[in-house]
């Protein structure tokens, strides 16, 4: 990504992120915010990864491990679409409302989705080639393999934030005791999610694959 697209990114953001804090005031809806700071965050750190080929590998590694922790926030918002359903949009006939408030809110919800997760799916990309760059194995198929693991975690990410509802930085404060928690969170239904949101991702990088020329 050229630095121009990168302070495109920064510049959006930044505008969206005011747009929020001015104009979302259905308190349900107070989450948005901080989510989609979030997801933008290991979005910035992705732009500081790999950009100097000359960075030294002790930031290159401790980048990488801190833009992993917060990676998940990225695609995170994708789920909270779910959350319109607090807002009973659909009548009692199961037609969908014609209501501006309720359509303004998903509006705001697909903006920041959309923005995080794909932006946030390059920035997975580029760190899973810059780090096998860094460890000088970079080819088609290693990018393709360490891309898979990286969904793969993320996707494990999800189940953590979303049903543990364990935020990154609690990772870093209380890495014990968050550790003991994990072990036990492997159930059925957990590995289904995974599972699924592993193959959503995977369908995303497929489509970035086709639609992307640096890809080809």
């Amino acid at each position: 990504m050229t630095r121009n697209k990168k302070w495109q990114v920064r510049l959006f953001f930044l505008i969206w992120l005011v747009f929020i804090k001015i104009f979302i005031k259905d308190s349900l809806f107070g989450f948005l915010l901080l989510n989609t700071f979030l997801g933008y965050i290991p979005i910035e750190l992705s732009f500081h990864i790999g950009d100097n080929p000359k960075q030294n590998p002790l930031i290159f590694w401790l980048l990488t491990i801190i833009w992993l922790l917060f990676y998940p926030n990225a695609p995170y918002i994708l789920t909270d679409l779910l959350h319109l359903s607090w807002l009973h949009p659909n009548n009692i006939n199961g037609m969908l409302k014609l209501d501006s408030h309720i359509w303004f809110l998903y509006t705001c919800l697909l903006i920041s989705a959309l923005a995080c997760a794909f932006i946030g799916f390059w920035g997975l990309i580029h760190v899973a080639k810059a780090m096998n760059a860094k460890l000088h194995i970079k080819n088609q198929f290693t990018d393709f393999i360490t891309t898979c693991i990286l969904i793969g975690l993320s996707s494990v990410g999800l189940f953590i934030g979303r049903f543990l509802r364990v935020h990154t930085v609690y990772l870093i404060i209380k890495p014990k005791f968050y550790a003991k928690l994990f072990m036990t969170m492997w159930t059925r239904q957990m590995i289904i999610f995974v599972i699924l949101m592993t193959i959503a991702q995977l369908v995303i990088y497929w489509i970035y694959t086709i639609i992307t020329p640096e890809s080809k």
